[in-house]
């Protein structure tokens, strides 16, 4: 070997090392985030997807469908997206505005002649743009029982009907209290405007011309579909299967509020979509898009939105969350189902967007993730990463607790005496909930809905108070139950954790009593 060949070889290696080192400190550092949102959460599962310039720059997946199986989650795994669905619901409504068949302000008494909301007022001067909105005047999550937990046997028309018994609490389109039963009814609307089912508007309108081959909304086989995750929750340090399949899907009624299944695969090509027109010509006209993300509806900042985001604005447009963040348009959604959760969040004017998909108790790990992989391109020098985010969510948690939104100790109880419950017995009616019994069985005394098999459960006494243990449902589930006397007397429930699920609506609901037990 010659010295100048010598000397070309090293320059050689000396080139190659500096341009691997260049391309590495170039790279989006969504790997590593990914990995350590996986392990500071110990997700079962984990799919992500980052559009950039209408490009996947970055897709990864992790994990299995159950834990424990060995089945891994590819990029065409099915993950309940939740109220991600309610952006496709509001795309779907916009091509039936673009097709002249409705109008986002024609009354819903229109389509829905049913329709009917506790103000007669309100009943007439509800436009289908308001359902989706967020802005009936019903409390947060009001009526959401009617929803879940799943499966319940509320029917959609039931679900209509039930929201003339649920009152306001602030006026008509004053506010902004995030609901679903409303997505509910603009499936209806759609349905009724475009003479189809929910389910098959959505393929024929938004899944099939977008490509979306593997999303499946109504009833399916889940068989037949095959790669389907499960839900999940943590016991004892573990991942354990919560409410797992089986062979079929029903028709959720559910559906155009959260009840949509997709891969990471359909998402990604739902954001490339979104971003980019140009991608499906004609899909959607310039004046649907604009009127899907425009502000509609003004939301409260909230305190984390100011110190993480330093955001100026933030509002409803239809099925999205409109927002800045460091100074950059953000137009976003999350979805949370029961051991499920997902994360959808644009930067149009970078032409960036990025997807979360978990099948597990995964709230914290989907805002830690996200935002590390938001401020990758909105402020490249922040240097946060995903454990930064998360130690800010554990300070927001310990400071919610020293400032009393600790949930109450009711690990010491018993069963409620038969005895005294005697004269409270019996089976009880709400007016949007439907029938129930408070009675014993097998020596306990038993709180169940009818119509929703999962709120059923052994009434305990904790302290001085009666509380629900459900069979089913966890502690974080669990309420109150209060009997108020009279003739008849009254059941009221009230959630025991302040952190509770909003879609626990019990504080909506007064049960009355209407007859003896069988």
């Amino acid at each position: 070997m010659t010295a100048m060949t010598l000397h070309l070889g090293r320059a050689l290696v000396v080139a190659l090392a500096v341009s691997a080192s260049a391309a590495a400190a170039s790279a989006p550092p969504f790997q590593p985030m990914f990995d350590q949102a996986r392990q500071q959460y110990a997700l079962p599962g984990l799919a992500m997807s980052v559009v950039e310039d209408g490009r996947v720059v970055y897709q990864h997946t992790a994990g299995e469908r159950i834990a424990g199986s060995g089945q891994a989650i590819d990029d065409n795994t099915l993950f309940k997206i939740a109220s991600n669905s309610k952006a496709m619901t509001a795309a779907l409504l916009a091509r039936l505005v673009d097709r002249g068949v409705l109008r986002w302000d024609d009354p819903v008494i229109t389509y829905l002649p049913q329709f009917r909301m506790h103000d007669r007022w309100v009943t007439e001067h509800m436009q289908v743009r308001d359902l989706l909105i967020h802005n009936s005047g019903l409390g947060l999550g009001a009526g959401d029982l009617m929803l879940w937990p799943e499966p319940n046997a509320f029917t959609r028309q039931d679900i209509i009907a039930g929201l003339a018994h649920l009152k306001p609490v602030t006026s008509f389109r004053s506010g902004y209290a995030y609901d679903n039963l409303m997505y509910v009814v603009a499936g209806e609307v759609a349905a009724a405007a475009g003479g189809k089912p929910y389910d098959q508007l959505l393929r024929e309108e938004v899944f099939v011309p977008l490509g979306m081959q593997r999303c499946q909304a109504g009833a399916w086989s889940v068989t037949a579909a095959g790669n389907v995750a499960q839900p999940h929750t943590r016991r004892d340090g573990r991942n354990v299967p919560i409410n797992v399949d089986g062979d079929t899907s029903p028709d959720l009624s559910s559906m155009a509020a959260g009840g949509i299944r997709c891969s990471l695969k359909d998402m990604t090509r739902w954001m490339q979509v979104l971003l980019d027109p140009a991608l499906v010509p004609g899909w959607l006209s310039a004046a649907q898009r604009q009127a899907l993300w425009t502000a509609h509806m003004p939301m409260p900042i909230g305190a984390r939105q100011r110190d993480w985001d330093r955001a100026h604005f933030s509002a409803y447009g239809y099925g999205w969350r409109l927002s800045d963040l460091d100074g950059q348009w953000k137009v976003a959604h999350t979805g949370t189902l029961s051991g499920m959760y997902s994360s959808l969040a644009l930067l149009p004017d970078r032409h960036v967007g990025v997807v979360l998909l978990i099948n597990g108790e995964g709230e914290d790990a989907r805002t830690a993730l996200m935002q590390a992989a938001l401020k990758h391109y909105t402020a490249p020098g922040d240097g946060r990463g995903v454990r930064d985010y998360a130690s800010l969510l554990q300070a927001e948690q310990r400071q919610r607790r020293q400032a009393g939104h600790a949930r109450p100790d009711t690990r010491v109880r018993r069963p409620a005496n038969l005895h005294i419950s005697a004269g409270w017995q019996g089976r009880y009616r709400d007016p949007w909930l439907g029938e129930a019994s408070l009675c014993p069985q097998a020596g306990q005394l038993r709180l169940h809905v009818d119509k929703s098999p999962a709120l059923q459960g052994a009434v305990m006494q904790s302290g001085d108070r009666w509380l629900v243990q459900w069979d089913t449902l966890g502690a974080d589930a669990e309420p109150w139950l209060q009997v108020q006397p009279g003739t008849p007397p009254v059941l009221t429930l009230r959630a025991i954790d302040p952190d509770i699920d909003f879609s626990y609506d019990y504080q909506d609901l007064q049960f009355t009593r209407i007859g003896d037990c069988p």
